[in-house]
């Protein structure tokens, strides 16, 4: 009874709610999470004004709690299959992330009948928040976000691509060098607050060409489908088109000198690491 007490009131986030919810009175609620916590070792909650919000114990807590009352009906199916643990762990991405960098990065899991996967997408802040209350394991970002000793990120790059010319078999002119590709075609260029505009304007301007744009998009996914359309050369990492590079669809032209696509495998320190977490990012550093 005690673990469906905790349950409770870690999703309704308050005592009154769940104690509302269970028809008990919030003076035995409360004693309730203390037997617990002491059973435990650990605290389970700490409060931010009237909101309860669960601590690093009190999440992998929840994560068995949930496990254990969402499986009531496959209980059976369950043990006959394996009796095997599972295990969640929860990845967010950027929204405007290749999909194609994200699968690669989740291979060593996917399919696995212990895991339960659960991915989220967002901005770089919502996510990094995310993180910092415990509600994600690891944020996948193109850009280190800025670390202090106090927020406790770590924020390793776990990956990195050069970052070709990309466009339609029709817009190749063979023995073209990447100065006469700039100035021959409209480009599609990553937004001016991306790390790889950045470097890309740098190199324009070095070679003094005055690039014409066709567009100037914030998610790789669109670019992806503006080079699909012909629209120009998408300056971007080849994985990002990774199938229409196999088939013939898209062409690779030309990697870009000094232009590195990086993406970063953000964590926060924890006393009780997620172990798919540490799979994941002991991988990328083999």
């Amino acid at each position: 009874m005690t673990d469906l007490y905790f349950w409770a009131v870690a999703h309704e986030a308050n005592l009154t709610r769940a104690a509302s919810l269970l028809n008990v009175s919030q003076s035995a609620l409360s004693l309730q999470i203390k037997l617990l916590e002491e059973r435990l070792g650990h605290a389970l909650f700490e409060r931010r004004g009237r909101q309860l919000h669960l601590t690093e114990a009190g999440r992998i807590a929840l994560d068995h709690a949930d496990t254990i009352f969402a499986a009531g009906d496959e209980l059976i199916a369950t043990l006959r299959e394996s009796g095997a643990t599972r295990r969640t762990v929860r990845i967010g991405a950027l929204a405007t992330l290749s999909r194609n960098f994200q699968m690669e990065f989740l291979q060593p899991i996917l399919g696995r009948p212990d895991v339960d996967l659960v991915l989220r997408s967002g901005s770089s802040r919502e996510l990094i928040e995310a993180l910092q209350t415990l509600s994600l394991d690891i944020v996948l970002l193109n850009k280190s976000p800025a670390a202090d000793p106090i927020s406790g990120l770590i924020a390793p790059h776990v990956y990195e691509q050069p970052v070709s010319l990309v466009g339609k078999p029709f817009h190749a002119r063979p023995g073209a060098s990447v100065k006469e590709l700039l100035a021959a075609y409209p480009l599609i260029l990553p937004t001016p607050e991306s790390g790889v505009r950045f470097q890309f304007d740098a190199i324009v301007s070095g070679l003094g060409v005055q690039p014409q744009i066709a567009a100037e998009v914030d998610d790789m996914a669109m670019m992806r489908l503006l080079a699909r359309a012909g629209a120009g050369l998408a300056v971007l990492p080849p994985i990002v088109v990774k199938g229409e590079l196999q088939t013939g669809e898209l062409i690779d032209f030309d990697v870009l000198p000094s232009i590195i696509e990086t993406f970063y495998a953000v964590t926060v320190r924890r006393r009780f690491p997620n172990p798919l977490a540490a799979l994941l990012l002991k991988r990328d550093h083999d």
